[in-house]
């Protein structure tokens, strides 16, 4: 048995791969959980209700990220498979696709945001405080939807074909400004006014604008696979959006039902009070950081199991994403024993009431004990089953395992044995543990390896 693991992580040539692709995403994943936490921070210095009223509007740019990651991811299995083959028309028709569904998306969260913003926030909060604070905050920040969709459409498929390091400089550039506009605008300091929290939203739209224009403009200018033309972008017709959306559409509505249940699953925090919810916000940003390592490793799987998958090398696709899972539960577990040794030094950052810090440290060992479960799951789902093009399984086992398991098994325990809200959370691990059980058997199957790129011939 031994002996079997050492042969399955002897191939360099999969750790030299996994080592260029990867770690620029994790840099760039480590920076933005850095920073959005000293964003949580910032926020926190305000009281609990500022961080529960931050923490409710960002969930409209939580659910319009996971509805652009299911339009983004679903275009990219297309692109990494046509990478693969050097078919660099088709990636470009791919984007333009991509481009459009996503524009589309962001603007209709952005009407949600300008018009209806207290009703959508009523939704997850009863407090008027709240609501009024948040409904102001998103009125502001929505005006980042736009810019990214189009950032993010890029970046997408960029890693698709391999470049990481130019979208991960430019984002950590652009975090940075933020993290340093949001301190300076929230208290007032370097000569700005002092807005409060409306100074954290302001600061996100100025910094997601120039993201945009810089990245679009180096794209451009140094002609990167990306730097389709407005042809080459529209250059489609209804027979080869058909083909494309099929195997996308499982994609897109896995993100509709996984993000309304997480969805739910906040309106059920936000029902159980403000503390509850405060809760929450402050642990988000920790388990960010915890996942670093494993959003580059599901990134990079993707990629490699995407390419080879087009270039005819299947059983090159099933052993690399064996080695990723087995790198998963591996560091998981390692990342589970760091979380306990620095959970209280990281609570200790935020100025809340002694109740959410109490709570927030139970959900923490909760978080620890079932990490290496969740970033199996992220690697299953978006780096082997998604870039194999088993888009149904997918959707099966990320937006339909959550309405059976976690959501109904998360509202028992809050509304009708009444648990506090670490226990609620530790019912929501119960989908967890599902999905990582069925994953890991379609894996094994080998039933989630289809060739897109070669349907896609003679189109």
């Amino acid at each position: 048995m031994f002996n079997k693991i050492i042969t399955l992580y002897s191939d360099r040539e999969y750790f030299d791969n996994v080592r260029r692709i990867a770690l620029p995403i994790i840099f760039q994943q480590f920076v933005f959980a850095l920073l959005n936490m000293l964003g949580v921070v910032f926020v926190g210095q305000k009281g609990d209700v500022a961080v529960a009223a931050v923490g409710l509007a960002g969930q409209v740019a939580f659910l319009l990220n996971l509805v652009h990651f299911g339009i983004i991811s679903g275009a990219a299995m297309f692109t990494a498979q046509f990478w693969g083959r050097q078919d660099i028309p088709n990636l470009r028709r791919v984007l333009g696709l991509c481009l459009m569904f996503a524009i589309s998306a962001s603007g209709v969260f952005f009407a949600i945001s300008q018009f209806v913003p207290e009703w959508f926030l009523s939704i997850y909060s009863k407090d008027p405080s709240v609501i009024a604070i948040g409904a102001d905050y998103v009125r502001t920040f929505s005006w980042t939807f736009l810019f990214m969709a189009v950032s993010a459409s890029y970046i997408f498929v960029m890693r698709s074909t391999g470049s990481v390091k130019l979208p991960t400089y430019v984002s950590v550039g652009t975090l940075s400004l933020n993290t340093f506009l949001s301190y300076s605008l929230i208290f007032g300091y370097f000569g700005l006014p002092e807005l409060g929290v409306q100074g954290a939203a302001i600061a996100a739209v100025i910094s997601r604008a120039l993201e945009c224009g810089v990245l679009l403009y180096v794209i451009y200018a140094y002609k990167f696979p990306v730097a389709a033309t407005f042809k080459e972008l529209t250059d489609f017709d209804l027979a080869f959006t058909a083909r494309v959306i099929k195997p996308m559409l499982p994609v897109m509505l896995n993100e509709l039902f996984w993000s309304l249940g997480i969805t739910t699953y906040n309106v059920i925090y936000g029902r159980m009070g403000t503390e509850a919810i405060a809760t929450v916000n402050i642990v988000s940003p920790i388990e960010q950081m915890a996942f670093v390592i494993f959003v580059g490793l599901a990134n990079a799987t993707s990629v490699l199991v995407g390419n080879r998958i087009g270039a005819g090398k299947e059983d090159e696709a099933y052993l690399y994403g064996g080695r990723s899972i087995g790198l998963g539960i591996a560091g998981g577990l390692l990342l589970g024993v760091l979380l306990q040794v620095f959970k209280v030094p990281a609570l200790s950052l935020f100025n809340v009431s002694p109740e959410v810090l109490q709570n927030a440290k139970s959900m923490v060992n909760i978080v620890s004990i079932f990490l290496w479960v969740r970033v199996n799951n992220m690697t299953i789902v978006v780096g082997i089953l998604r870039a194999g093009g088993d888009t149904r399984f997918s959707l099966f086992l990320d937006g339909i395992i959550i309405w059976l398991v976690g959501v109904p098994l998360a509202a028992l325990g809050a509304f009708y044995f009444h648990l506090p809200v670490y226990f609620v959370y530790l019912c929501v691990m119960s989908e967890e543990v599902t999905k990582w059980v069925l994953g890991i058997f379609r894996w094994r199957s080998r039933k989630w390896i289809h060739n897109l790129a070669s349907q896609m011939e003679g189109i």
